[in-house]
């Protein structure tokens, strides 16, 4: 059952993806009401991502203008986010705003992750006129959670949500 408070917080927005709420994106992660208190916990998309304090300042008062006061937000880093944890409904909406939505993350096994020299070969279909003829410009874009592509066929560039 959804408590009015996590259907408060369920609307607040990505400040950097605007167009996903914190629940789409799989940062929300829980919401409960016990005794006149709200405890909200997020995972940031990265360690150390620097959106965390306004997604805590959105959802602090958005809980506070529906008339909540004693809100205890957490940040919760285990496990870690995954891209897997984006609805599909967040990635329709993030191909409707021309970024390319993450495809399944790579499965890694437990204990230390081993140092490649080269990236792996992703495809990754153009989310304005849907070619697969896409090359990667830069593995970084605005935020690091994010790469730069260009399509190919249509020659837009456009943003890529990494899978992690």
């Amino acid at each position: 059952m959804v408590t009015p408070a996590a259907a408060v917080a369920a609307t607040v927005t990505d400040p950097e993806l605007p167009m996903l709420t914190l629940a789409d994106l799989g940062v929300l992660r829980e919401v409960s009401e016990t005794d006149g208190r709200v405890t909200v916990a997020i995972t940031p998309t990265y360690t150390g991502c620097p959106a965390m304090d306004t997604m805590r300042d959105d959802l602090e008062h958005a809980l506070r203008g529906a008339g909540y006061t004693e809100i205890d937000i957490r940040t919760v880093l285990e496990p870690a986010w995954s891209s897997d944890w984006i609805s599909e409904h967040g990635k329709r909406k993030l191909a409707e705003a021309g970024i390319a939505p993450p495809g399944t993350a790579p499965r890694r096994a437990a204990g230390p992750i081993p140092l490649t020299l080269s990236a792996p070969v992703r495809k990754v279909d153009c989310p304005h006129c849907g070619s697969p003829d896409t090359e990667e410009q830069s593995r970084f874009s605005a935020t690091a959670c994010r790469a730069l592509w260009r399509c190919r066929s249509c020659l837009e560039p456009f943003e890529h949500v990494k899978e992690i």
